[in-house]
């Protein structure tokens, strides 16, 4: 029960005290240090968590370890320029999302989103299958229009008002895309056997992105 609480405690602090850290130092451009710290921190860990579960431990480490050596001697240039690798960040997780999706559309592939329906309805109807198809069409579009929207408030926009979509209205965003979808699938599915609208939510995080 404890390490239950404690799990969600740290994802509420990831979630909530991330952006909201990350907002702070976008606001101002006297923040650079801090920034920077923010800005690099995730990708620091990542790449440590990666490195460590790699076959090969000690030469990942060692790569690791040169890239921080380089982003130390390269400080001052981040400092000025923090808000870049939040940009990356952004666009890039949004952008890798619509390739997943996209190349899944690929003829002889099977869409995502037809995995997750399979995950929850199985076994799907002709007519399922093609709207899992469309609603996989629509997830990437939806990514793909997250970056265009992100590199142009980006480069045409105060940073500031870049970061209140790229840290607040993303997640909401993404929710938004949920209850949407849910809500057409049962006008355009009106005999599937109802679920919760967390069940797709479930099998998206369930079902591998990438199939092995």
């Amino acid at each position: 029960m404890v390490r239950c609480i404690a799990r969600w405690l740290v994802i509420a602090v990831l979630v909530i005290g991330y952006p909201l850290l990350a907002h702070y130092t976008n606001e101002s451009a006297y923040r650079g240090h801090l920034g920077a710290l923010v800005a690099i921190t995730p990708v620091v860990l990542i790449a440590l968590i990666l490195a460590w579960r790699s076959p090969r431990r000690l030469l990942m480490l060692g790569v690791l370890a040169l890239l921080c050596a380089a982003l130390w001697a390269w400080w001052p240039a981040l400092e000025h320029h923090f808000g870049v690798i939040y940009w990356l960040q952004h666009a890039g997780i949004q952008l890798m999302l619509c390739i997943i999706f996209a190349r899944t559309l690929v003829a002889g592939r099977q869409p995502l989103c037809t995995r997750f329906a399979e995950a929850v309805h199985a076994p799907l109807t002709s007519r399922h299958e093609i709207y899992a198809r469309q609603v996989t069409v629509a997830w990437t579009l939806f990514f793909a229009a997250m970056v265009l929207v992100s590199t142009a408030l980006f480069f045409l926009a105060p940073l500031a008002s870049w970061s209140v979509f790229a840290n607040f209205m993303t997640l909401p965003l993404v929710v938004l895309m949920f209850m949407v979808e849910y809500l057409v699938r049962r006008r355009v599915l009106p005999n599937l056997r109802h679920t919760h609208i967390l069940d797709a939510v479930r099998a998206f995080r369930n079902t591998p992105l990438i199939p092995r």
